[in-house]
């Protein structure tokens, strides 16, 4: 099942729809109230026609870093010996199609291609008996854009994560994937910066899941960002940065200077 989230074009409020045969069908609910229900309701137009929006608002973003032994080599860091987590601010999150500004702050962003995970309902302290997959709803795609230059002179990395438009996901949540082992690629202008599988990961999706339940209550709508393969790299005024992850589909984002 592909989901996106779009303006409703009769309330003129955000909706979550099932994408069919070019055409968007409203599901009933709210994913972040935990009752979004996955039945379909009548067309509410067709594809090429909607608004589409991030498909999630959710109320964090757990990352985890360095879970690529190539990417924590290239930034000459060691392999973690636990999940290493950190948050990006929400009001980060942009979706397909937006732009991401690069802020005057800054002189070194990057790109960080990775596969999402949407928690479906709400877990906490997932038992050892649980399957932690049975709380996802879906994954998507993200770019978890860095301030690289700040990220590395900060003691913690939310200055050089957080910044407006830091956070693209999109353009669709995909139920039903084992992302074992998907391929995560990003390309700029068309050119292939990142190529790696999820079955690279040092630490599975269900284990992250598990480990993060442990330390925070996940809630419905929430995203988990993975880590990055390696070969993360700049990104400039003017650029097109798309981050492709398999079964799911591309984000695709312009990068534009700030504006004084």
């Amino acid at each position: 099942m592909i989901i996106c989230r779009f303006t409703d074009p009769e309330t003129q409020r955000p909706a979550f729809g099932v994408v069919e045969h070019e055409q968007v069908f409203r599901l009933e609910g709210d994913l972040s109230a935990g009752n979004l229900s996955l039945e379909r309701s009548a067309p509410s137009g067709k594809l090429s026609d909607a608004h589409l929006l991030p498909p999630v608002a959710p109320s964090k973003i757990v990352c985890v870093g360095r879970n690529y032994r190539e990417h924590a080599a290239e930034l000459g860091n060691p392999l973690p010996e636990e999940p290493l987590l950190f948050l990006k601010a929400p009001s980060s999150i942009i979706g397909d199609g937006d732009l991401i500004e690069l802020p005057q702050f800054s002189r070194r962003v990057e790109h960080e291609g990775e596969l999402a995970v949407v928690i479906g309902r709400r877990c906490r302290s997932i038992p050892i008996v649980e399957d932690p997959l049975a709380y996802v709803l879906g994954y998507t795609c993200l770019n978890d854009v860095t301030a690289r230059d700040l990220q590395r002179k900060d003691v913690q990395f939310t200055r050089g994560k957080s910044f407006d438009t830091f956070c693209p996901v999109g353009p669709y949540i995909v139920t039903g994937l084992d992302p074992a082992d998907l391929k995560v690629e990003t390309h700029v202008n068309g050119q292939v910066r990142q190529s790696g599988r999820t079955s690279a990961m040092a630490f599975p999706v269900q284990h992250l899941l598990r480990y993060i339940s442990h330390v925070m209550t996940l809630e419905p709508g929430d995203l988990i960002a993975t880590g990055t393969p390696a070969g993360v790299g700049p990104l400039l005024d003017g650029d097109v940065c798309e981050v492709e992850v398999e079964g799911v589909g591309t984000l695709r984002n312009r990068v534009r200077a700030a504006r004084a």
